[in-house]
């Protein structure tokens, strides 16, 4: 068995996902790239990894999987386990925004149903796979227990009418963290939130004008976007162990937007 701890990183193709892939890479973990289809995304995001990895032991592999799916969430986990022989930690990080913005008297049940099951019911059951096979199987790791973390939004607490169902999907998921961290605190798995702000990712591509003028006019007090370096560089600290007693823990990345000011 390898000696390089592995994280599984959903949806780290791109955006997000791809910065804390990157930030894993750097840190020494070998990672599982999770895509749904882009294939070439994938490669390049692992060559990123090949890039800033210190160890030559480390490897950065694409796993195919749909995490709306039932099957394809065990599949991804059987191959992780068959290209690595190991893992260490999860990170919940694929997610969808709606195809359409609809004000929500008039948002469609199939936009709904679409965001509920890749956006919560996904990770909720691809952390129940996971955690299963280490209570189960009862491996090893080198960190000293084993890592889940979940990355919701601001829009678990902040209402955006014309997006309700990716809304309520991530503040769901917030709910998911707290039920698997309670659940798993005493076996030796330490689940944990990240909840990004606004970010320059793919998916925010279209309103970059918009939340532009917003930062600027002090919705984010720090006044930038938030990157993908930025959620990757709290995820490689939370998978290295800085937090092991905080179990359950929300932390916000998103330029102190949280903060109730006048």
């Amino acid at each position: 068995m390898s000696e390089t701890a592995v994280v599984l990183v959903t949806g780290a193709s791109r955006g997000l996902g791809r910065g804390i892939a990157i930030e894993l890479a750097e840190g020494g973990y070998s990672v599982a790239i999770n895509y749904a289809g882009n294939r070439t995304a994938a490669e390049e995001a692992a060559e990123l990894c090949r890039a800033a990895a210190p160890n030559a032991d480390q490897k950065f592999i694409p796993i195919q999987g749909d995490i709306s799916s039932s099957d394809s969430r065990k599949a991804m986990l059987q191959s992780v386990l068959d290209q690595f022989g190991r893992i260490d930690a999860l990170v919940n990080n694929a997610g969808i925004a709606p195809k359409v913005r609809a004000d929500i008297t008039e948002a469609s049940e199939e936009s709904f149903e679409e965001l509920v099951k890749t956006n919560l019911m996904g990770p909720y059951f691809l952390t129940q796979v996971v955690a299963n096979h280490w209570l189960e199987a009862k491996p090893e790791t080198l960190k000293g227990g084993f890592r889940i973390i979940f990355v919701t939004s601001i829009s678990s607490h902040t209402a955006s009418v014309t997006r309700g169902d990716y809304c309520v999907s991530k503040a769901g998921l917030s709910m998911a963290v707290q039920l698997w961290a309670q659940r798993l605190a005493d076996e030796n798995i330490q689940v944990y939130e990240l909840r990004p702000g606004i970010m320059k990712t793919d998916m925010t591509s279209g309103v970059t004008a918009k939340y532009d003028a917003l930062i600027e006019g002090g919705l984010v007090p720090q006044k930038r976007w938030g990157t993908p370096k930025d959620l990757g560089l709290a995820a490689k600290s939370l998978i290295d162990g800085d937090f092991p007693f905080s179990t359950g823990t929300v932390i916000d990345i998103d330029g102190g937007f949280q903060i109730r000011h006048l």
